[in-house]
């Protein structure tokens, strides 16, 4: 069995097909899934899916690089969190691939997610593209440890890795580990502790081999777990139930 630790249920392109994806994941026994906040607009449609979906969670966040969008604060992200399918705290992070100039709002607003999860003791899922320094950077200096959390869609070095995994935190696979070029994924992806390891779709995008091009889904990401179990020269059923096992001890606030 699998669970999807990330993906975005209520983005458009499930909209009118949410039915077959939800009976899709059961077809490929992906067991349980994340659906993730990416700003507090969006919330309440997150929180549907999740309501309606008993083996689907949720989590609650403003994405990094969406820059046009109200700021949550620390006592916002709080009372929201205590929502019975919020789990996590996040999608929160930094993200310097998509904007320029001065992005001490984002900084600031990583902070404040760090600062939420520290309060609720919810986990952070935490996105960083282009600010791996910044991001532990800020990871150390607000605590991140004492909350914990996963490192989501993975894509950086090792040495990235370890420093994630020296603060606590999980590190997740994600189709782009499949891809033939990602040398620098595949090498992490066989190094990471197998009980500090996650898998995702980051559905709808990132649609891992052979799907690649196509709009992701959760039931592929079994095909994820085959790619790691392949690198690391175990069977996909070990991977399965480790990044399952794995999933429930991170996210206490899910229940199988």
């Amino acid at each position: 069995m699998f669970v999807d630790s990330h993906c975005h249920l209520d983005f458009p392109e499930f909209a009118e097909r949410l039915p077959d994806v939800l009976e899709n994941m059961r077809t490929h026994r992906v067991t349980h899934a994340l659906t993730i906040s990416v700003d507090l607009a969006t919330l309440p449609a997150v929180l549907r899916v999740a309501e309606e979906t008993p083996n689907v969670f949720a989590s609650v966040g403003t994405h990094p690089d969406h820059d046009a969008t109200r700021e949550p604060t620390v006592d916002e992200l709080v009372r929201l969190a205590r929502h019975p399918r919020v789990v996590a705290i996040g999608e929160t992070g930094l993200d310097y691939y998509r904007l320029e100039g001065d992005l001490e709002w984002q900084r600031e607003r990583f902070r404040v997610h760090i600062r939420a999860a520290r309060e609720t003791g919810k986990p952070l899922v935490i996105h960083t593209r282009s600010a791996a320094e910044d991001t532990l950077r800020l990871m150390r200096e607000e605590g991140a440890a004492e909350a914990g959390g996963v490192m989501h869609c993975f894509t950086e070095t090792w040495d990235v890795a370890e420093a994630a995994l020296d603060l606590g935190f999980h590190i997740s696979m994600s189709g782009i580990v499949t891809f033939k070029n990602a040398k620098t994924l595949h090498d992490v992806a066989q190094r990471v502790p197998l009980d500090r390891l996650l898998i995702e779709t980051d559905s709808p995008f990132l649609a891992p081999v052979p799907f690649r091009g196509k709009t992701n889904e959760p039931a592929y990401v079994s095909h994820v777990a085959a790619q790691v179990a392949a690198l690391r020269g175990v069977d996909v059923e070990d991977i399965g139930t480790a990044t399952t096992q794995n999933f429930f001890n991170l996210f206490k606030d899910a229940h199988a």
